[in-house]
């Protein structure tokens, strides 16, 4: 037996071989090859503990992984890879004209089992989906790409995977040889080495001309951020239990680089409602923030924020709690429409416009009076206090006048 083996179970729908750096899985069709994947998985999930503490555990995709609902038609397709006590990762693809791609990928995990997820305080079963960067595949192709690619699905739970050889349409039950090669793995063409000229003409002969040196190119500044309107509702059938508008901008350090992106929607809305704790969560273009409130009867604040995007030198996680932002009192809402910054880490900081927030005591679906910012009350009473003070000068110089207008006329009738 080939020391990759470890095992094959033969299924219904197709073939699983369990590699001791992956799976090898062939799904068939009327006996005929119709989806082929060879890939390695691993997992990320952060669970709350007990004493409010949260717990990170990582874990591989386990050798008693079956694909017993994974299917394929002319036109969709279905990975699905289930491991014991409820937990399983799925992928979706579709096939239109000569190329297919990977719609979504679902990973749902049993946080009530104790093996994976020891002193878990919740014993929900979670679901949550992403985007792969998996599209315009050739019909006749197989997708590969070596590279490790890590999928956030959320701030709690990141999928990895590499080694991957995927073909979600085999044509005539043969495996094709052809390959569409993600971009990771492609080489990249260095960019030369510029020459800087310093007080020097570079001259060419028999055209007396000089060459310039192109001016550097600053870095564009980034627009507004769209202003996006978010709510979360416990059900369908019930209305919304927290609100939120604002428009939103990340400042974040990698690798010694401080870069800032735009969070735009539309973006996938999730969170909680509670008696003294509510939490947003938004996903959006690889970018995932999940903002929690805490109140204390009287008076509510941001208490936690938890920033995860995906980018091209890796995954960027940050999170800063024991925080006291946008306080406001328990009934009301809270409202800044100036540009506001504020520092969670020493490498992630965000930037907030025309910020609307009510995570508590919404009736009716609707913001309740707001509590705006010093920021903005300030820019009410810079006015009032320009018109106090003209009106005070007015009043002083009436003053000036009418005594000594009467010191005027009292001086005259001393003078008969």
């Amino acid at each position: 037996m080939s020391r990759y083996a470890a095992f094959v179970f033969f299924l219904s729908f197709g073939v699983v071989s369990h590699l001791c750096h992956g799976i090898e899985v062939e799904v068939m069709n009327k006996d005929k090859l119709c989806l082929y994947a060879n890939l390695t998985l691993s997992f990320s999930v952060t669970y709350e503990v007990a004493d409010n503490k949260n717990k990170t555990v990582s874990f591989e995709l386990p050798a008693s992984a079956s694909s017993n609902d994974s299917k394929c038609d002319n036109t969709s397709s279905i990975l699905k890879l289930s491991f014991p006590d409820g937990h399983s990762w799925s992928v979706n693809f579709s096939l239109k004209d000569k190329s297919y791609q990977a719609e979504n990928i679902t990973f749902v995990y049993n946080l009530n089992d104790s093996k994976v997820f020891p002193g878990s305080s919740s014993n929900e079963t979670v679901k949550v989906t992403t985007k792969p960067d998996i599209t315009d595949v050739g019909v006749n192709t197989c997708y590969s790409c070596k590279s490790e690619d890590t999928l956030i699905a959320s701030p709690w739970a990141n999928m990895t995977l590499s080694d991957v050889l995927i073909q979600a349409f085999v044509l005539n039950g043969t495996k094709s040889e052809n390959l569409t090669t993600c971009s990771a793995d492609k080489p990249v063409t260095p960019t030369p080495t510029p020459t800087h000229v310093t007080n020097a003409t570079t001259v060419v002969p028999a055209t007396n001309a000089t060459t310039a040196v192109p001016p550097t190119t600053p870095t564009p500044t980034l627009p507004t951020p769209t202003v996006g309107n978010y709510s979360f509702k416990h059900d369908v059938n019930s209305t919304a239990c927290l609100l939120a508008n604002f428009g939103l901008r990340i400042g974040f350090t990698q690798n010694k680089k401080y870069q800032e992106v735009n969070f735009d929607p539309p973006t996938e809305v999730s969170g909680s409602c509670g008696v003294d704790s509510s939490e947003l969560i938004l996903m959006s273009n690889g970018i995932n923030v999940s903002l929690s409130f805490y109140n204390d009867t009287k008076k509510f604040r941001l208490h936690a924020v938890n920033v995860t995007l995906n980018t091209s030198s890796g995954v960027f996680a940050q999170s800063g709690t024991n925080l006291s932002l946008w306080e406001a009192a328990v009934g009301s809402s809270y409202m800044c429409n100036k540009e506001q910054n504020f520092t969670i880490t020493d490498l992630l900081s965000i930037y907030t416009f025309s910020l609307h927030v009510q995570p508590f005591g919404v009736k009716n679906g609707l913001y309740s009076t707001a509590e705006e910012c010093l920021t903005d009350e300030e820019s009410y009473l810079v006015p009032i206090a320009v018109g106090v003070a003209l009106l005070v000068l007015i009043l002083i110089v009436l003053l000036a006048y009418f005594i000594g207008r009467k010191r005027s006329m009292a001086s005259g009738y001393q003078s008969f």
